[in-house]
């Protein structure tokens, strides 16, 4: 017999996350590696388990992600946002308190992309009179 699988797509700036949720007892997998392993920083740890803790789902799932591009900023964010969707997919209740705390909305910030003629996409070289 099949396990029931909850599937969720999370996106921040260029990072995309490809989540699971498996009922189980709230191991976090990312990249095949623990979550202890993938990321040094506590404060992206307590976000990415942010979602399980403000919808009192704690320890009801194994999370298996897959995430790739950007840095790990954007990557944890990417799995908070894959992780908010795979909870509505499991429960349609969740969506409103999900919705509240801003879990569902996708952070379409990006970096700007370089203009020609500048360094970067708004420094310009230096003027010189002389």
């Amino acid at each position: 017999m099949a396990k029931v699988q909850y599937y969720g797509t999370g996106r921040r700036k260029s990072s995309i996350a490809r989540v699971r949720l498996i009922p189980g007892e709230g191991k976090i997998t990312i990249n095949k590696k623990d979550l202890e392993d993938y990321f040094d920083q506590e404060l992206l740890k307590r976000e990415i388990k942010r979602p399980f803790d403000i919808t009192n789902m704690t320890g009801r799932f194994d999370v298996v992600a897959t995430v790739y591009g950007g840095g790990f900023t954007g990557q944890a964010g990417a799995l908070r946002h894959g992780i908010s969707r795979a909870l509505v997919r499991a429960d349609e209740e969740l969506k409103i308190t999900l919705k509240r705390a801003g879990f569902l909305t996708r952070d379409s910030r990006m970096k700007e992309r370089k203009k020609y003629g500048l360094k970067k996409a708004r420094k310009a070289s230096q003027f010189s009179k002389r």
